[in-house]
C-alpha cells in the first residue's frame, strides 16, 4: 500500500512542476522545395515537458530503490 502513495506523491510532484518545457536541441535544416533551392533553412526546436522529465525520473529512481531492496531480501534469505 505504501508503494502507491510513494507513485502518487510522484505524480503529484510532476503535476506540480508545471507546463513548462526543456529545450533539448534546435535543429537547423534546408527549406523544403523552392525555398530550400534558394538557400532558405528552417529551424525545429525538441522540446521536453518538465512535467515529464520529472515523472519519469522518479519513476526510475522509485524502481532502483525496489530492485536494491529486493535484491537486500534475497541476499538474507541465503
Amino acid at each position: 500500500m505504501d508503494d502507491f502513495k510513494i507513485v502518487g506523491a510522484i505524480t503529484g510532484t510532476a503535476a506540480a512542476a508545471g507546463t513548462g518545457t526543456v529545450t533539448i536541441a534546435t535543429i537547423t535544416s534546408s527549406a523544403p522545395g523552392i525555398l530550400g533551392v534558394l538557400g532558405f533553412a528552417t529551424t525545429t526546436t525538441v522540446a521536453l515537458p518538465v512535467a515529464g522529465i520529472v515523472a519519469v525520473a522518479g519513476l526510475i529512481g522509485f524502481g532502483v530503490y525496489k530492485g536494491v531492496e529486493l535484491a537486500r531480501k534475497q541476499s538474507e534469505d541465503y
